[in-house]
């Protein structure tokens, strides 16, 4: 009996940056309430061509606990700017190859507009925001993607390579 107590589940992580696959039902049963009357997610997933080029694979990067601080923030904004939304981010960092899920941002809200509106408006917020940067590797060549370098400060320096796209 005590082995049980001992595993105990982990606190759900409502923003997290994982290196593990993400599951688009997890996150979206993080914004599950009563007084949700929609939910919607965005699902970014890694694709085969980007401006006629073929992608062999994808690797993303992040500054992990400034991401899932800067998540939050994006999420408590959320919940500012419309009343009785609630939000969940799961973002992949490491090698993703074609079809794999990158991002999911679900949404919950009492009526439709507003979820759609602040899903949308996490998607760009988390673009330009956090430290998360994509490399993408073609059948010739390989670069990081992203040219807001700028916009963000890091601890050490350079981020490695550039910012997300």
């Amino acid at each position: 009996m005590a082995e049980n107590n001992e595993k105990a589940a982990a606190p759900i992580k409502q923003y997290e940056v994982t290196d593990q696959p993400i599951s688009v039902e997890e996150t979206v049963s993080k914004v599950m309430s009563r007084n949700a009357g929609a939910i919607t997610t965005f699902i970014g997933t890694v694709r085969e061509l980007t401006n006629g080029k073929k992608t062999l694979y994808l690797q993303y990067e992040a500054y992990q606990s400034m991401a899932e601080k800067l998540l939050q923030d994006i999420g408590r904004d959320i919940s500012e700017r419309w009343p009785g939304a609630r939000a969940a981010i799961s973002h992949r960092t490491g090698i993703l190859q074609i079809s794999d899920i990158a991002v999911v941002i679900a949404v919950s809200t009492p009526h439709r507009k507003e979820a759609y509106e602040a899903n949308a408006y996490a998607i760009e917020k988390i673009k330009e925001l956090v430290p998360i940067w994509k490399k993408e590797y073609w059948e010739n060549g390989e670069s990081w993607i992203g040219d807001q370098q700028e916009q963000v400060s890091y601890p050490e320096g350079e981020p490695p390579g550039g910012n997300h796209g």
